[in-house]
């Protein structure tokens, strides 16, 4: 895969023109766009449709009952995706439903990737959550949990992309969010890591906003990223 294969860029914006903008700008240098609840929300399926250029990450980190999930993955799937999320915490029953929903559009299904730990979260805010254990504890009882469940693939820290590659092998999809260049700023990020040593770690892809979308010249920071990676 190249460089560019590797990049998620997530338009996280509730502008229309401005999303369009920067995807009209990112395209030649990265393999999808994510857009996330702060798009969806202010656009919805017509926004969706208006971004052009790369295939949809749609990352609602779906977490409902499992009738509610399932409905929701329904909902979307004349959108054509290709990822969606949905919290692995939502346990097996609501993962099941909501593969057994999206397998209605046959060979067009989106990828559904179960969100394991936020990479919000420290061991802190874990443990303040009621959750006993390391976030990698946690991410493996919960991908394990989730894969068995009907999901695709996970979406990681990078700071546990290499231990979930190594415990679940290479045919789980594995996205990791958290990616910050060296020298960028790190934000509300707890875990993070640079995109190349995401991707040497085992991400399959690795997602990347504000380190792209602000900056001054969005094409060429993603540009740069794609380099880094080929």
């Amino acid at each position: 895969m190249n460089g560019e294969g590797h990049l998620i860029a997530a338009l996280d914006t509730t502008d229309l023109d401005t999303a369009r903008a920067w995807a009209a700008a990112i395209s030649p240098h990265c393999g999808l766009f994510k857009l996330g609840l702060e798009f969806f929300l202010a656009n919805g399926a017509a926004g969706f449709r208006a971004i052009a250029g790369r295939p949809i990450f749609l990352d609602l980190k779906l977490h409902d009952i499992p009738n509610t999930v399932a409905g929701a993955v329904r909902a979307v799937l004349p959108l054509t995706p290709h990822m969606l999320t949905l919290h692995a915490a939502g346990g097996p029953a609501m993962i099941t439903a909501a593969r057994q929903a999206a397998e209605a559009a046959g060979d067009t299904r989106p990828l559904l990737l179960a969100v394991t730990v936020l990479t919000s979260l420290d061991d802190a805010a874990l443990t303040a959550t009621g959750v006993v254990g390391t976030p990698a504890e946690q991410a493996l009882r919960l991908g394990r949990m989730a894969l068995a469940a009907g999901a695709d693939g996970l979406v990681c820290s990078p700071l546990e992309v290499a231990m979930l590659r190594v415990a679940l092998g290479p045919g789980p999809k594995l996205v990791v969010p958290g990616i910050r260049p060296a020298g960028a700023a790190v934000g509300d990020q707890a875990r993070v890591m640079t995109p190349r040593a995401a991707v040497a770690a085992g991400a399959d892809w690795i997602v990347v906003g504000r380190p792209i979308t602000g900056a001054a010249d969005p094409a060429t920071a993603a540009a740069a990223i794609a380099a880094d990676l080929a």
